[in-house]
């Protein structure tokens, strides 16, 4: 169904976020699926987090179910076959001749930044062509630790993304008091867009400044300032061709006590959710108009899909 609802590949470039820091532990395992392809991600006894193919080359072992990590290597469940994390086989327990140097599973990029673990995709498997950068308010004093929503969502994440400059919609299907203005400007694989919004909360109509930074479309940063200073960190990572891993990660800085930073940090972690929420139906069941048909108070929609381009490496496929 895809296919008839995008003009664009569904898995551009970048990083994408897989996890969070604190979910895998020392020596656990876990079976990911992301960008159409089975994975298993482990953390070593040293603390390195690892992320290979899922398969283990001798007889097709899923390393995700039932892998043990032994080391630095993770073990296979069906022959005891082990790899390192650069996917080389280290160990055959059996036998007495020297290991094949066919012996391998393909690894991919990973990084550990703040709190997230994120795996670079591209499709020809080149290297990582940016970096994430530090959220320097992630694990400071003056901040709140993550809260986390998450979502499964049949989309692809560029039209998520195009939300950020679709000012017109913050106010019809959103309800914002205002028709908010955005202005946009990009720098390689950066995009930063800033509007200002009106919202209704418990204390009262609360105007503030939206300031979005998007490094391709797996990692954003969403600063909030109005009432409470909020960042969301918002991800959003390809399953397969139909549905994205959707995660919202919030902090809130601290201010007023302990009872007023998250009486109204939540209340505006619930009105951010109720916005996805109600854009959830219509990511779901709306089709990527090529070209579309702009009003001068649709916000640069155009600038952005010109931006988009450079995440995909077919010509023929960009958007």
């Amino acid at each position: 169904m895809s296919k008839y609802r995008f003009s664009f590949p569904p898995y551009p470039l970048g990083w994408y976020q897989v996890g969070y820091s604190d979910e895998l532990l020392p020596k656990q395992v876990v079976p990911l699926e992301y960008f159409g392809r089975h994975m298993v991600m482990f953390r070593t006894e040293s603390g390195k987090v690892s992320v290979l193919d899922a398969y283990c080359p001798h007889l097709g072992a899923h390393l995700g179910y039932g892998g043990t990590v032994e080391g630095e290597d993770v073990r296979c469940p069906f022959h005891a076959w082990k790899f390192n994390c650069e996917g080389m086989c280290t160990s055959v327990p059996y036998g007495s001749e020297k290991i094949s140097p066919k012996a391998r599973i393909d690894t991919w990029h990973v990084v550990e930044i703040n709190g997230l673990i994120m795996v670079w995709w591209h499709p020809e498997g080149e290297a990582p062509m940016f970096e994430v950068p530090l959220l320097e308010e992630y694990g400071h004093e003056d901040w709140t630790p993550y809260e986390t929503r998450r979502w499964k969502v049949r989309t692809r994440n560029q039209e998520m993304a195009e939300n950020a400059v679709d000012t017109a919609h913050f106010h019809y299907l959103h309800g914002t008091q205002n028709m908010p203005s955005a202005t946009m400007s990009t720098e390689g694989p950066i995009m930063r867009a800033q509007s200002t919004t009106v919202m209704e909360t418990p204390m009262g109509s609360v105007e503030g400044v939206v300031n979005v930074m998007a490094l391709g479309f797996g990692f954003t940063l969403v600063r909030f300032t109005g009432l409470v200073d909020t960042i969301l960190v918002n991800s959003v990572t390809a399953i397969d061709e139909e549905y994205c891993d959707v995660r919202f990660s919030f902090i809130v800085k601290k201010s007023g006590g302990r009872s007023i930073t998250k009486g109204i940090g939540m209340a505006f972690v619930r009105e951010i959710e109720r916005q996805l929420e109600q854009d959830i139906p219509i990511w779901e069941n709306k089709k990527h108009v090529k070209p579309p048909i702009l009003s001068d108070g649709d916000g640069p929609i155009g600038k952005y899909r010109v931006w988009c381009r450079q995440f995909y490496t077919d010509p023929n496929a960009q958007p």
